[in-house]
């Protein structure tokens, strides 16, 4: 690697794909030359950034405007007071986010930082760039050609020396880390160490399970550890005719975790037997699929303290580590490929029309044609693999190639008396909607976690994290008027809410588990509570119409219900918030109410915004912008908040 040639590329990612992103930046900066370090926002403290020749931000956006969880410990370091405007004046930077339109604080984590390192001095070198997850071709859409002009940027603001030239795509760049046999002796790694003359660095299988840089994957969050919980029910809430498989899971843990609405749970899937079975018939990895292995590093020759973290995290995997267990447990077999995948398989096979093909996916000006194999049709890694057939990974690679397979994050609907049970445990409700389409070529899509879940035996046990959420939901709001939007299973959030206000009213009388009792108590001291629910039909996912009856003779709760197919036209949530223009108003403008917006992201948020804004001007009396600009103020003081997925 040339002298005083280094690239920082920082990531904040809360799902995995701002680090899918800064990876691929990593390899572009690598292949012209830049030593490169690609880790997270957290795991580099201020005064690294000038030991860099550039740095790169690479971030997402979550909740309302924050940034991910992976990010926060540094974006708190750059609020220090004590720090100088001239703190980073020799840092040059650019930043690049992931956002949503749907959302109305679009890409609003990447704009902080990039104004904050600006603020203490740093040098734009490069325009920050942004990719909006709404797109018709997604985020690669912003991605890619931004990606593509910093490259000829960087080369024309650092030159090669004469008789140098990029490296190729043609050619692999060799994984920092790789995958060995147990048992092989030191001088076998060296013997069999990548073509560049990479030596291999011996690892205990301790060390290699320990956190190198501070961080082993995107999915270790700071402060929130695994923990196991027990599956006790795993019940189907719509007919079986329905459409839609949707679960209602109950989950108990000997943990004494405390959570609030709006917190999420993140739940470690595993894939089938069967896809792993295929995967490595594919690959011809049978000799070897059931033999221990460990990561080892690929570089010992490496001069800094700074080595790149591992591509998995292998802190919870059971020992000895094997192969099958990794593409079990580790490894996401059904992810949509992106580029990098393209880029890496190509240099896997000597066909040279399959090899042709696999090129063009991966050039910038044939992004259409990428978006069409893999997104549209939801085309997995297994069956781009079966259809690209002489590709044949090296084993040893595997973790360099296949991603990480990460856990999916489902909103908590339990609250309140809900969340533990007769012995004080943690108890977890869940309401998820199993994912199972079919796709424009006929061929039947399962998600990954979901087909987990559903086929998951009552009684078994599963790894899961505990993350807060971004909805901000505190007691002191008790007497706020509340209107809460939440069609499909948006509704989980709003269910803990409504709970969570019911146990703040009654905090000095035990209530039974069965609302059929009479309950003697205290007019509620809570704000009134308007929820609007959206679904198809009454008698096939109208979740929780029941239990909501029951709540109305304890909280001030009015409950309107969108039925998008129980009549001859079409009646969506936003349609009922026109309707109830007048209760609205009162709640959300005379009474300082707040707005909890959850389910899916789309047109949902953008529709029921529009419909707000039209109740502030029909009953306001206000012009449209005027309305605007107050659903924007009650964004600044936390009385609009969306979470949606």
């Amino acid at each position: 690697m040339m002298k005083n040639r280094s690239a920082l590329i920082l990531y904040g990612s809360e799902t995995g794909n701002a680090f899918d992103f800064a990876q691929e930046v990593g390899r572009m900066t690598e292949r012209i030359h830049f030593w490169t370090n690609v880790t997270s926002l957290d795991a580099i403290g201020l005064s690294s950034l000038s030991e860099y020749s550039i740095v790169i931000v690479v971030t997402s956006t979550t909740g309302q405007g924050d940034l991910p969880t992976n990010a926060r410990r540094f974006w708190r370091s750059l609020l220090r007071r004590k720090l100088p405007p001239t703190y980073l004046k020799d840092v040059r930077f650019t930043t690049f986010g992931l956002g949503d339109t749907s959302y109305p604080q679009f890409n609003w984590a990447v704009r902080k930082i990039h104004k904050r390192l600006s603020q203490l001095g740093a040098q734009e070198f490069y325009p920050r760039g942004e990719a909006d997850e709404q797109h018709e071709e997604g985020l690669d859409a912003g991605f890619v050609p931004w990606m593509t002009d910093l490259r000829r940027h960087l080369l024309e603001v650092f030159p090669l020396d004469d008789g140098v030239i990029p490296i190729p795509e043609e050619v692999p760049l060799q994984p920092k880390w790789i995958l060995l046999p147990k048992e092989m002796r030191l001088s076998e790694r060296q013997d069999t160490s990548s073509t560049n003359g990479a030596a291999v660095e011996s690892l205990t299988e301790q060390s290699s399970h320990k956190q190198v840089n501070g961080e082993n994957s995107v999915d270790q969050q700071h402060g929130m550890e695994r923990f196991e919980v027990v599956l006790q029910k795993n019940h189907r809430v719509t007919p079986d005719l329905h459409w839609q498989d949707v679960r209602q899971l109950e989950l108990t843990s000997l943990s004494t975790a405390g959570y609030a609405p709006g917190d999420v749970l993140t739940v470690y899937p595993r894939n089938t037997p069967e896809d792993v079975d295929t995967l490595i018939d594919l690959m011809g990895w049978n000799p070897v699929a059931d033999l221990e292995i460990y990561l080892a590093r690929n570089d010992a020759s490496n001069e800094h303290n700074r080595y790149p973290p591992t591509p998995i995290s292998l802190e919870h995997q059971i020992s000895p580590l094997t192969l099958r267990q990794l593409l079990t447990n580790n490894l996401d077999l059904n992810a949509i490929p992106k580029r990098s995948f393209f880029s890496s398989i190509v240099h896997f096979t000597d066909d040279s029309m399959q090899k042709e093909r696999l090129l063009e996916f991966v050039k910038p000006e044939y992004i259409d044609e990428l978006y069409d194999y893999t997104t549209r049709p939801r085309r997995s890694i297994v069956e781009v693999l079966q259809e690209f057939d002489t590709v044949k990974i090296p084993w040893q690679w595997a973790t360099s190639v296949l991603p990480e397979l990460r856990g999916r994050q489902f909103s908590i609907a339990s609250g309140g008396q809900l969340k533990t049970d007769a012995l004080g445990y943690a108890r977890f409700e869940l309401l998820v909607a199993i994912v199972r389409y079919k796709t424009i070529i006929k061929k039947i899509r399962e998600g990954v976690c979901t087909r987990y879940l559903a086929a998951l035996p009552e009684g078994s046990s599963l790894e899961v994290v505990l993350q807060r959420g971004s909805l901000g939901v505190s007691e002191a709001q008790a007497s706020r008027p509340l209107v809460m939007i939440g069609p499909g299973t948006g509704i989980a959030p709003i269910r803990s809410l409504i709970w969570e206000r019911l146990q703040w009213v009654q905090k000095t009388q035990t209530l039974s588990q069965n609302l059929s009792e009479a309950l003697t108590v205290e007019e509620p001291k809570v704000g009134q509570m308007a929820l609007f629910f959206g679904c198809r039909k009454k008698n096939a996912d109208c979740f929780y119409q029941e239990e909501w009856i029951r709540l109305q003779k304890y909280l001030p709760l009015e409950v309107f219900t969108a039925f998008s197919r129980e009549q001859t036209h079409k009646v969506y949530v936003q349609d009922l918030i026109k309707e109830q223009s007048g209760l609205i108003y009162r709640l959300l403008y005379e009474s300082q109410g707040i707005v909890y917006i959850c389910g899916s992201s789309g047109k949902m948020p953008k529709a029921v915004r529009m419909a707000l804004t039209e109740s502030f001007v029909q009953c306001g009396k206000m012009h449209q912008g005027d309305a605007e600009a107050y659903l924007q103020t009650m964004e600044k003081e936390g009385r609009y908040k969306q979470e949606t997925w």
